[in-house]
């Protein structure tokens, strides 16, 4: 028996989402089909966490546990030849048994985009949110500092999400705006996120950015652990899982 590590990059725009379902396309579904061709084998493979439908990836992590005499350069190339244009393994490490993609990640880095500008864009639309108005980098900054540290983020998960407990540690909360001052990206790092949690978070900075409620009062509504206070769920196609760290 043999376990590899998977780096998976994918454009999550036609798929709904990372995790096998009855109906519609899924990058675990994808991958799993490309392995069984290549081994005639059902192999599992179990991702760091879910992403939603429409959410992208540049850094996902997966591993698979197979009886083969198949290496890692092989499994690379093959799932590559076989994978669809939207799915792309940018690594292929055989690793310990006891490596768990999910279980052994210490920490996870999501990224979301955002167009900051009058005008939508053409190019490009599927990954960013755009919102029109000019934003106020500064104070949605100010509110994403109180996210740093371990808290109960139950306001910003949504209903009925399975979890054993809602406490996450937030390690860096920082807002990235380029040169050209219409796109602002928010890096957020922990040792894990609750569902939606992040898009959740982006939806309620946005209305600090609006000037629709102060950065005291976004740190009140973590605080609260109300769902029904914090924002509106941010769209999925801005969200992008960065990187997971073992």
């Amino acid at each position: 028996m043999k376990n590899f590590k998977l780096t998976i990059e994918y454009d999550g725009t036609d798929f709904n989402g990372w995790q096998v379902q009855k109906t519609g396309r899924t990058v675990q579904g994808e991958t799993e089909a490309a392995l069984f061709t290549m081994t005639r084998q059902k192999v599992r493979v179990t991702g760091s966490g879910r992403t939603d439908a429409g959410v992208h990836a540049l850094g996902q992590t997966a591993h698979f546990r197979c009886q083969t005499r198949l290496g890692a350069p092989e499994f690379m190339s093959g799932l590559n030849s076989l994978l669809p244009p939207d799915i792309v393994i940018k690594a292929c490490e055989q690793v310990p048994l006891r490596f768990h993609a999910q279980y052994s990640a210490k920490k996870k880095t999501y990224r979301y985009n955002i167009l900051n500008r009058s005008l939508p864009a053409a190019v490009g639309r599927q990954y960013s949110w755009h919102i029109q108005r000019p934003l106020d980098i500064n104070a949605m900054q100010q509110a994403a500092n109180s996210l740093i540290g371990t808290h109960d983020f139950s306001a910003f998960e949504n209903t009925g999400s399975p979890r054993s407990d809602s406490l996450r540690t937030v390690y860096s909360a920082r807002f990235i705006k380029s040169p050209d001052d219409e796109h602002l990206c928010f890096e957020i790092s922990a040792n894990g996120f609750l569902r939606y949690m992040v898009r959740n978070i982006m939806g309620t900075l946005v209305l600090v950015g609006q000037s629709k409620i102060t950065p005291r009062e976004f740190a009140g509504i973590k605080q609260g652990l109300d769902r029904s206070r914090a924002g509106a769920t941010a769209p999925p196609h801005g969200l992008f899982l960065i990187s997971v760290t073992y």
